[in-house]
């Protein structure tokens, strides 16, 4: 049973704290944090260092087209007067160029040559699928285009 399901069933911190099997005092912050408007499951983020140079960081990103390494940033960050560490300023850089690029960290897109085996993802797709799971185009490994799946690639032929 969830705290707030138990709240208002009983209507008493001390009643539901039971049921839930936690201390009631959390029951009494769940239902204050409720009553307020806000969601008791969703933690405020706490304020960073390098909050005011975010816009700065995003516009550097934007410019470079995701491809701006941290450690440059870093040092146009701490001319304009950031004092905090080369690790908050690679956490944030690595947060905003990963919402920059789409789909997931690194992309192989349509026609692109796969990593592992070196096969157009083009033909897995035009070769159709087995149970739904495209296969690579050479081998008829199991993945998306060939990918990270096909196993059979050799060190010559991976970027």
């Amino acid at each position: 049973m969830e705290i707030l399901e138990a709240y208002d069933l009983t209507q008493c911190a001390h009643s539901a704290a039971q049921l839930v099997g936690c201390d009631e005092k959390t029951v009494a912050r769940y239902v204050e944090l409720r009553d307020a408007g806000s969601d008791p499951a969703e933690r405020a983020r706490r304020a960073r260092s390098i909050d005011p140079f975010l816009e700065k960081i995003e516009e550097l990103v934007e410019a470079s087209q995701g491809r701006i390494r941290a450690d440059v940033v870093h040092d146009k960050l701490t001319a304009m007067g950031f004092d905090g560490t080369d690790r908050t300023t690679r956490r944030a850089v690595a947060e905003l160029k990963a919402t920059y690029r789409p789909g997931t960290a690194e992309s192989i897109g349509p026609g692109s040559r796969s990593r592992a085996c070196g096969c157009s993802s083009i033909g897995a797709r035009a070769r159709g699928s087995v149970a739904g799971v495209p296969n690579c185009s050479a081998h008829g490994c199991r993945g998306r285009g060939s990918g990270w799946w096909c196993r059979r690639g050799t060190s010559s032929s991976r970027r």
